[in-house]
This record gives C-alpha cells, structure tokens and sequence, in this order.
C-alpha cells in the first residue's frame, strides 16, 4: 500500500434546520377538488411562464428583473402567489446549475480516466490507484469513439454553462420520458396525462411573521380549518369575503402538532403546500417551517463513554459499540433494509433500519459515527470498466437520503452525530480488526470490521495495528505487544526499530555492572600479572 493520504478530523453533524409534516386532505367535496385542480392549473401556468423568462435571463438575473417578473404575475394572481412562484422558480433554475457543474465534473473525470487508458499499451495492467490499458483492440477503439462523443458533450455543457443556459423540465425529466414510452412505465395515455398535468400544478405559499396564523395566502386555524385565497381570475369561485374559499372538513397533524399549534397561535411563519397523489386520489397538506440550527456538543463531549460506530451497506448497517478506548464491546448488529420495489417501500425501509439503530444506541447512551460519503464520482463505467455489479452496488447505496434521515431523526432524540473520513475504514478494518474479532462463537464480517474502524476514528484513536514480533527463534522472547500502542507510541504503526547492539540486547563490552573492575573480565584474577588484558585478533592462517 503507497502513502495514505491525509485525512480530514472527524466533526459533529450539524442537526436540521427546517421542519416539515404532512397530513391528508380529508372529506372533500367534488366542489372543493375542482377548485383546487382549477388554482392548480392557472398557478402552475404562471410558474412555467415565470421559469422561461427566468432562464432567459440567464447570467444577468438581477433584482430589477426579479421585480418585472414579480409584477408580471401579480396581474393574474396576487402579490403573495407572484412572490412564492418567483421564488420556487429561482430556486429551481439554482438547482439545475448545480447539477449542470456536477454533470460538467463527471465528464471531466470520464475524459481523463479514458485517455489515460488509452495512452497505455494494450494489455497493459493497472495498478490500485491508477487503471491500466484496455484489454484488447477492439475495446481500445471502442473507447477511442466513447472519448470523442465525451468530449462534444463536455464542450456543449461548458457552452451551456458560460451562457447561463440550463435544462429544466416542471414536472420532471423522467416522467417526460415516460411518455415516449408508457408500457414500460405501466401507464396508459389516460394516467400518464393525469400525472404530468398534476406534477405541473403549482399550489403553495411562504410563510409570514406577523400576519393571522403566520400566512395569508393558504391559511390553517389552529381548529384545522383551511381556506385560499383565490388568484383574481378564480375569485368568482370563493365562497367567503375577500376571495378566500374555505374546504369542507378539517385537518390535524398528528406529528409535530403542539409545535404546529403554537406556531399558527402566535402568528409565527408557516409555509404549505397541497398536492395530490394521482396514483390514490388523495389530497394532502403539508406544513414546513425553519428552525434553528441545532446546538451541536463539542467532539469531546460526543466521545465521552464511547460511541457507536456504523458502516453503510447496500442492503444493511453494520454497527459496534466502542468504549472510549476504541475497545469493541458486546457483539456486532447489523439492521438490514431491502431496496427493491418503489420509493415509498423503499422509504419505509431506510427509516425502519435508522429506528431501530438509534433506539439501539439511545438505550446505552451513545453518539453515532458515520461515514461522511459522497459517491457522485464513483459510479462512472470510464472508472470501474467492466465491474457492472460494483457500479450498480454503490448506485443503490441510499448515501443522502439516509445521512438526513438520520440526521433529522438523531436530532428527535438527543444523539449526536459525528462525522469522519471514509478513506481506508474498509481495507483497514479488514486487515487489522477482522481476525482478531473472530472466534468460534462469532464470524467478524469485514463490514463488521469497517465499523470498528470507523468508531476508532471518531474516538481519535489509530485504526492500524502494529504487527506481531518475530518468532522466538529469530527474535528475543520479550517482543512488542500486538495490542494498539498509544497515540504518542513512536512508530506505533510501522516495523520494530532496530535497536544497535547484541540480538540478546545484553550489555556490550564496558558497559555492564562489573565495568570497573577489569580482575573480572580474566580467570586469573590478577591485574598486574597481565597488565591491561584484551583480546587478540584470530589469525589469518592456521
């Protein structure tokens, strides 16, 4: 292995700073979907129109154009629906540049990785950090093509991206596609059309401080009642003053919603959003609302009596309680969740596996470690080749969504986080932890491995071990202990120094108790007799 490079110190997760909850649209009348299809319909119009001028604008977005948009709208709806769409739109045109320069970095990577292969010699092989030549001609040519379609791509994205052009669909690119498609999809025209135009629909309102229940816009009295103020062109449609239309029936949140309640009482900024699921004709609310960000214990304080550490599987979380020596304690657990099948089961897994991991470490009075991953530049065929089944492994490793689950949920519970460099937990855990965890009573797996790995770098201590002494026969009977070395050992992670003098290490000549008395060094015992005794040279011949 060549020289590890440096990593970055473990730090504590900052908790969420937003809340959002949601609950159903319940007991609804025909009435009452019509008008929220026909708010729909006329707002998410106004949010397409308003997207297309803002990605006209391009690079040269400034507040005056950001007022002449505002004011476009608010003619065909109201100051505070223009505001929300202004601002939803923004923040969509903000998003598409991010995953404009991360698209414009994994190109970057694939070019490199192909040409460097392709300098090579084919055949060539590669080494751990670096691949080699591709295996055969016909490859070799196939990725000369690959290259050239790489760099087009790359110089039209770099064009876009210097022009301020962006590629934005509302409603969503795959859903677009689906219609190209729909068998595949499972969808009949029918169904596709209802999805698409709901994905288009645009109902939802910011929050403001200070006004009745901490929204004008869509409001929601502490007794769950919820109305809407109706865009000018709907306003025949109300059936309350001012233009607002009241919805039959009441909600209630059943999460969160004495923190709800006291917000809208005090007149505190709440934001909502209503939409529908097409898929179960169901109508739902939901509420969100910032907070502050969650104090955060200083690292030392985190480590006090160990911690737990967790390695991040495809299909499981393998985590070890440390103590606070980075001493494994009890047996490894592992919580699995099963990835295949829609979002929403998919969903529930990842939530039923952080539940039961953080009840787990709630009940010893834990913090948790974790990986800080990122695979976004990991999952490219220029950098693994043929290994479809380890590109297709680390594609469905849910990285994001359970690090924020986990973070919001961790936050509900008092357990902090800490966050460390994910480089070599894997390679090391295996090398220096899996076979001295292992017995017969238990098989260490190497996941199982990684996370002591991970626990002992949150806790600051090394990972590596050093290695057992020589055989008696080749070294002394008194070696170096196998077990981890301080954090200030000398060479605590390297071979043994080599210490000058005897293999024996006994005192050389002059320098042991009896040094003075030169009487000793001779069996005659007399030093005159001898004068200063040394010893001859061998001869040369015999």
């Amino acid at each position: 292995m060549g020289v590890p490079r440096e990593l970055s110190a473990p730090f504590v997760v900052l908790g969420p700073s937003g809340v959002a909850i949601r609950t159903r649209l319940k007991g609804l009348t025909a009435g009452d979907e019509e008008v929220l299809r026909l708010v729909g319909a006329h707002l998410g119009s106004l949010a397409s129109r308003g997207l297309k001028r803002r990605c006209a604008d391009g690079l040269g977005h400034s507040t005056d154009t950001w007022a002449r948009r505002k004011r476009a709208l608010t003619e065909q709806s109201s100051a505070r629906w223009a505001g929300s769409i202004t601002r939803a739109t923004h923040d969509q045109w903000a998003l598409s540049r991010r995953a404009q320069h991360a698209h414009i970095q994994g190109l970057e990577a694939g070019v490199r990785t192909i040409a460097h292969r392709l300098s090579l010699p084919v055949g060539e092989k590669g080494t751990k950090r670096a691949p080699g030549g591709y295996r055969t001609r016909q490859e070799w040519f196939a990725k000369t093509r690959r290259l050239h379609l790489l760099e087009d791509r790359l110089a039209a994205a770099r064009a876009d991206r210097e022009a301020g052009r962006v590629r934005v669909v509302r409603g969503g690119k795959r859903l677009a596609r689906n219609r190209h498609n729909p068998e595949q999809a499972q969808l009949t025209e029918a169904e596709w059309r209802q999805r698409w135009e709901a994905a288009r629909w645009f109902c939802q309102a910011d929050g403001e401080s200070g006004k009745r229940f901490g929204n004008e816009t869509i409001r929601v009295t502490p007794d769950g009642e919820v109305s809407i103020r109706l865009p000018a062109p709907l306003a025949h449609l109300a059936n309350r003053g001012h233009g607002r239309y009241v919805l039959t029936g009441t909600v209630a949140f059943r999460h969160r919603g004495e923190e709800w309640a006291d917000r809208v009482s005090a007149n505190r900024a709440v934001a909502y959003r209503i939409h529908i699921d097409t898929g179960r004709g169901r109508w739902y609310l939901t509420a969100s609302w910032t907070i502050p960000p969650v104090r955060t214990v200083p690292l030392a304080q985190a480590r006090t009596g160990g911690l737990v550490g967790v390695d991040t599987n495809a299909d499981h979380l393998a985590a070890w309680r440390l103590d606070q020596h980075g001493n494994p304690v009890g047996e490894p657990r592992r919580f699995c969740y099963d990835l295949d099948g829609p979002a929403a089961h998919r969903d529930a897994q990842v939530r039923h596996a952080l539940v039961r991991l953080l009840h787990w470490a709630k009940r010893h009075g834990l913090s948790i470690a974790i990986e800080d991953l990122d695979f976004q530049a990991d999952k490219t065929r220029e950098k693994h080749g043929r290994r479809k089944r380890f590109r297709k492994l680390i594609s469905g490793m849910p990285v994001s969504r359970l690090r924020s689950r986990l973070v919001s949920m961790a936050a509900e519970l008092g357990i902090t986080i800490v966050a460390v460099d994910p480089a070599y937990t894997s390679q090391w855990g295996a090398q220096h932890w899996q076979k001295p965890l292992t017995s017969n009573q238990r098989a260490t797996t190497r996941h199982d491995a990684a996370s002591v790995a991970i626990g002992r770098r949150a806790l600051g201590h090394p990972i590596r071990r050093r290695t057992a002494p020589p055989h008696d026969d080749r070294s002394d009977r008194h070696g170096h202990r196998t077990a981890q070395a301080g954090p200030g050992t000398q060479g605590r992670e390297e071979s043994r120094p080599r210490i000058p003098g005897p293999r024996t290490r006994s005192d050389g000549a002059g320098r042991g108790a009896k040094a003075g008395d030169q009487r000793a060094q001779h069996r005659s015992g007399h030093a005159a007799e001898h004068g200063l005794w040394q010893q001859d040279s061998l001869p040369l011949s015999p």
